[in-house]
């Protein structure tokens, strides 16, 4: 198949996540929350245009496009501004008119089996409803883009009924022809068949494309599309839609930059804060490997790749973080070796020596066993953990221990330890785990040592940043023996075996000065 050289540099890409990104399942902007995506993508990200609702919606929808609208209007921007409208008389066009934006985005039927079976008009019949409707924007000043819904069926379904159209609405004041593939069922060799059709019979239109998800083919759709000829491209942020949703616009921008080394008119290092920001209003997450703005993309988590990147950015691709504004980081876990911990320690602004690094790199290792991944917020309760509180020589070790706790019945300890080279065992109920341990300890020094040991003072636990549930856990407690008082920590992923390690390293103290 011969494709026709890529002749349009430029591309224009108007973002739909306020009108098809809003058909997702269980998202619904609120007018304040649209307007702030639609800031955001106006002046941060700068998208050629933006189509913000569905005419006759909702009275709230209606708020919220004039909010849009008089918010464009202030800064120059009303043109960008778009609205998607019926062939239904009036109503829409004077619904969009009423809002003061002066774009329509008119929904026409691109397939014979619309217009005959929801429609139930022949195609006569709904080309002339559309030039009575284009006739009436135009003459309020408003202009016309026109969606051939279900285009990608047409072509293979009923392709002359398109044609039929077409040489009747080209002849028509229409800016854009906005081609759908409303089902997603296209590739990108039907795409580029499909457009090198309309392409050589109308070869001085205007083509968008607008694809949907479903096959996974939405990105690839788009690109063939802009290969053939299209001059604009639709996408939503995050790849939000009805169904598998619609082309994300952080990849397509991305692909048509590296790879196509076309021009668009997106600034990247925002592209980022846009996905968070319709990630928080729409409720819908992001994926940790969404390629450019998911959380892992720029993470490396081998050793090996740390240590290339460290000698000669031998793992960087054109696809840098700062690009978009984001930071490249090196995960922490087993995986991690020696390269990964030292990157993250020099960002810290941290030295160690080589018995240090390896002590921290072995307490990394033994945790990434026991968690997904070690944050590098994590880092400097590690390095506090192994570097400043190891005990020269256990006096108290832990042999053995279990906790346990059920609904209606206090939690039970029961624990083995060794002091001085003798083992003991106890057994102990508590208000919680921690303090069934607790007791359990206190009863095998009474009981078998006739003695007691300090007085817990205050117990406080921290986390590092970032609210995450599987952060690392950090108890402080605070000890009284007589006048004197004991501050040992404990570091861990669970919270009860931190208060366990800082108890223990108390019981050493304690030997040591007893």
């Amino acid at each position: 198949m011969t494709v026709e050289p890529f002749v349009h540099p430029f591309i224009e890409i108007m973002d739909s996540t306020l009108r098809d990104g809003e058909q997702t399942s269980g998202v619904s902007f609120l007018p304040h929350e649209k307007l702030m995506i639609a800031r955001m993508l106006m002046n941060d990200i700068n998208v050629d245009r933006l189509e913000v609702a569905s005419a006759r919606v909702s009275e709230g929808e209606k708020d919220a496009v004039k909010m849009i609208c008089r918010y464009a209007e202030t800064i120059g921007m009303i043109d960008k501004i778009e609205v998607l409208g019926f062939v239904d008389g009036h109503k829409s066009i004077d619904w969009i008119k009423d809002c003061g934006c002066h774009n329509i985005n008119l929904l026409a039927k691109g397939s014979l089996k619309h217009c005959q079976h929801q429609l139930n008009k022949s195609p006569e019949e709904h080309i002339d409803d559309i030039l009575q409707s284009i006739d009436y924007a135009n003459k309020l000043g408003i202009g016309v883009n026109l969606y051939l819904e279900d285009w990608s069926s047409g072509m293979s379904d009923s392709p002359e009924y398109i044609y039929q159209m077409m040489e009747v609405l080209t002849k028509a004041p229409v800016k854009r022809f906005m081609l759908p593939d409303t089902l997603g069922i296209t590739n990108p060799l039907q795409v580029i068949d499909f457009f090198r059709k309309m392409r050589r019979r109308f070869p001085d239109v205007h083509f968008d494309f607008h694809a949907h998800n479903d096959y996974d083919l939405a990105v690839s759709n788009s690109l063939a599309a802009v290969l053939c000829g299209a001059k604009g491209l639709h996408v939503t942020v995050n790849g939000l839609g009805e169904r598998c949703g619609n082309a994300p616009l952080a990849s397509v921008q991305v692909i048509l930059k590296d790879q196509f080394k076309a021009h668009t008119s997106i600034k990247e290092d925002k592209l980022n804060d846009i996905s968070r920001l319709v990630e928080e209003y729409s409720g819908i997450a992001v994926a940790p490997n969404q390629p450019i703005v998911g959380d892992n993309v720029f993470t490396q988590v081998a050793g090996v790749h740390a240590d290339g990147d460290h000698k000669d950015n031998l793992y960087f691709n054109e696809l840098v973080p700062e690009r978009f504004g984001r930071s490249r980081e090196y995960a922490l876990g087993k995986n991690s070796g020696k390269a990964n911990i030292a990157l993250n320690l020099q960002k810290l602004g941290l030295e160690l020596s080589a018995e240090q690094m390896a002590k921290v790199t072995k307490r990394i290792t033994e945790l990434g066993d026991r968690k997904e991944i070690v944050t590098q917020d994590d880092l400097p309760y590690i390095v506090n953990d192994v570097l400043k509180h190891t005990t020269p020589e256990e006096k108290v070790k832990l042999i053995s221990y279990m906790v346990s706790s059920a609904y209606g019945l206090k939690p039970l300890a029961s624990i083995k330890v060794e002091i001085n080279g003798q083992q003991y065992e106890a057994d102990s109920t508590g208000d919680g785990q921690y303090d069934a341990f607790v007791k359990a300890l206190r009863k095998i020094y009474k009981t078998y040592l006739n003695r007691t040991f300090p007085i817990l003072a205050n117990y406080a636990v921290s986390i590092p940043p970032g609210g995450r549930t599987d952060a690392l856990v950090q108890t402080v407690i605070t000890w009284r023996n007589g006048d004197k008082i004991i501050r040992t920590r404990g570091l861990d992923a669970d919270q009860t075996e931190a208060a366990i390690k800082a108890t223990l390293r108390m019981l050493n103290i304690f030997e040591e000065q007893k």
